[in-house]
């Protein structure tokens, strides 16, 4: 019997929000249960769970200070995923995204922007939704990414298992990471990475470091390395920053999202870009969600974990909507990138 879970049933049949997640490689789950139905916008001072969209417009918390916290172990469960159910090829949808890859290469060589992050969406039907089981299998079958479902009756019902941490903050330090590029995990020893992919996480590396060098001390990065996030490897690397006072950190945050890894470089122009093309609203997806300004499972203040919002999907009406999307830069092939979203999309079909 999960105490945590019969409470998360009785919160969302009662439409009062929550937020249940578990960190990477943790065995814990951590779980915030608000006692009304009031929508909080995020600021500096309080600490909570914070839920932020892509356009930086909509920037919400669940206070500590108006919640229920709850505290669970993993259980050990053993599913089995099976990757017989095939989904038919949208052929609108693919035809939609390639041309939109081949605008976005025009206005690269055009000197538009170097890179820019093109996403799409799928719908899946999805009758007697179980949030538990659902949850439970993200937390099994995505052990390294910060798992997640957030519930809000005037935000909506996410869910997520995304690899990518946005920032970690322990009072005036902060650590990053750049994560770019895409490959399906095949079990091999030796990856090999093409130059667009490569350039393509060098950017995001750059864009990072050369920021915080601007208003941080002590910059430093690692070199980039395979990271496996369960049937996909990226490219990563590891930045880490001081500031000096409060308000270059929190202006950073502001100033940070979204990187060139979920937006592209200029970001401004790619920002531009995709609000005029991607032909739909993100809402959260490539926003940033997690722990603001308060550890919970230690209680150490003064510290945020946040994480990008991928591989992530909204769940509605008995339909899951799901969000993929890719880096395009000059050595883009549009077909590829049709496929580097399919399987993206995996991460959250494999649960649903």
């Amino acid at each position: 019997m999960s105490i945590l879970f019969d409470t998360l049933k009785v919160h969302f049949k009662k439409q009062l929000p929550f937020v249940c997640y578990c960190k990477p490689n943790s065995e814990k789950i951590i779980a915030l249960f608000q006692k009304n139905d009031k929508l909080f916008e995020l600021n500096n001072a309080d600490s909570g769970f914070a839920f932020v969209s892509f356009d930086n417009e909509k920037r919400f918390l669940i206070p500590e200070s108006q919640s229920d916290i709850y505290f669970e172990n993993v259980e050990t469960y053993d599913f089995v995923f099976s990757n017989d159910k095939q989904f038919p090829t949208d052929l609108v949808a693919k035809t939609n995204h390639e041309k939109l890859v081949e605008k976005a290469v025009q206005e690269i060589e055009n000197g538009t922007f170097q890179k820019v992050v093109l996403s799409r969406t799928e719908t899946i039907d999805v009758v007697d939704f179980d949030l538990e089981v659902v949850f439970n299998k993200l937390i099994f079958q995505y052990q390294n990414a910060f798992k997640y479902v957030f519930f809000h009756p005037k935000v909506g019902l996410w869910m997520g298992a995304t690899p990518e941490q946005f920032l970690k903050i322990d009072k005036n330090k902060i650590q990053t990471v750049s994560l770019a590029g895409t490959i399906l995990n095949t079990g091999s020893e030796m990856v090999m990475w093409s130059n667009k992919e490569i350039n393509e996480q060098q950017i995001v590396t750059d864009y990072i470091v050369e920021y915080l060098k601007k208003y941080a001390k002590n910059v430093s990065f690692s070199k980039p390395y395979d990271f496996k996030a369960g049937s996909l490897i990226h490219i990563k690397t590891d930045i880490e920053a001081t500031f000096e006072n409060q308000s270059d950190l929190e202006n950073s945050i502001q100033l940070l999202h979204p990187t060139p890894a979920v937006c592209g470089f200029p970001k401004d122009a790619a920002k531009e870009f995709i609000l005029k093309n991607e032909a739909y609203n993100r809402e959260f997806y490539a926003g940033f969600l997690g722990e603001w300004n308060k550890d919970f499972l230690t209680y150490k203040e003064n510290c945020s974990d946040l994480f990008v919002n991928l591989r992530c999907m909204k769940i509605e009406n008995e339909q899951a909507r799901l969000y993929v999307g890719g880096g395009i830069n000059k050595g883009s092939n549009p077909e590829k990138e049709y496929i580097e979203t399919v399987n993206k999309s995996q991460t959250m079909k494999k649960v649903l």
